[in-house]
């Protein structure tokens, strides 16, 4: 990432982000259950790069609820910059950050990599809660798994 990036909190119009938001999590009515009540972090370099939502979900805990980069921008290091500055800006306030995941071999490693640790798993939840199968890397997506990390 280069250092001209800006990381900018949005606070009106979150709606004209749906369209990125929509590659981390592609049901329009799962990311309206969040995008109201959470923060909006957008990552430019020169133009829209990344997004992050995050929620608060109790004292001093948070939630990633998505993380989009698009997909010229993917593996250059810009998601792993926006997490490293949501962590930041939530470590005065709060204690841990959460991140609820498809079980996929792509995301996993990448959170596991950011210093998130495995805490629990619910099972089925994506199937039970989407209107389709999501499927990433040829692989259909059925759990929803939790990562933990520690913001002090």
């Amino acid at each position: 990432m280069k250092e001209e990036c800006v990381v900018k909190i949005v606070e009106e119009n979150k709606d004209d982000f749906m369209e990125l938001l929509l590659l981390a999590d592609e049901q329009e009515d799962m990311v309206r259950r969040y995008l109201d009540r959470g923060t909006l972090f957008a990552l430019y370099d020169g133009e829209l790069v990344s997004i992050c939502v995050v929620t608060e979900e109790g004292e001093g805990e948070y939630e990633i609820q998505n993380l989009a980069t698009r997909e010229e921008y993917q593996r250059k290091g810009y998601g792993r910059a926006l997490i490293h500055h949501v962590l930041e800006h939530y470590k005065g306030p709060g204690r841990i950050m959460w991140v609820g995941t498809g079980d996929s071999p792509m995301t996993v490693p990448f959170y596991e990599s950011c210093g998130f640790v495995y805490s629990h798993r619910l099972a089925n939840y994506i199937v039970e809660h989407y209107d389709h199968p999501i499927f990433e890397n040829g692989v259909q997506l059925t759990d929803k798994v939790y990562f933990k990390k520690a913001l002090s």
